[in-house]
């Protein structure tokens, strides 16, 4: 049997709505706006590291308040995908499932590797 390994390779596809980033062009004017969206996707990015360094030394005492700041960043830039990930951390985090949390932290880093990947890091992939 030791043949039959089979090596699963989860792909996820993201849902992003562009009708919050259309609303700041709007709002802002294409200068302002590409300053407001390219800061708050560093936030996000930015949060991704603290999260996965609470993760990496198993502090959990913050990791309730990071996710509800990185849902609502995601949600205002119509990341719904990684908006309903943290989320779904969350129910996780306070469930006290250590198989679940890891398999939906998991989730979380492929669905924010893909909502935050450029066109040119996606060709050839479908979303």
């Amino acid at each position: 049997m030791s043949g039959n390994v089979t090596v699963l390779r989860p792909v996820e596809r993201v849902r992003l709505d562009a009708a919050p980033i259309a609303a700041i062009y709007r709002n802002l004017g294409p200068n302002g706006a590409e300053q407001v969206v390219s800061r708050a996707l560093g936030e996000v990015a930015l949060t991704l590291a603290s999260l996965a360094e609470l993760v990496r030394q198993h502090d959990f005492s913050d990791i309730d308040r990071q996710l509800r700041r990185l849902q609502r960043m995601s949600e205002h830039l119509g990341m719904m995908s990684l908006g309903t990930a943290c989320s779904d951390l969350r129910s996780c985090s306070t469930g006290g499932d250590p198989t679940a949390f890891a398999a939906v932290w998991a989730r979380l880093l492929r669905v924010a590797e893909r909502s935050l990947a450029t066109d040119k890091d996606m060709r050839g992939q479908t979303l």
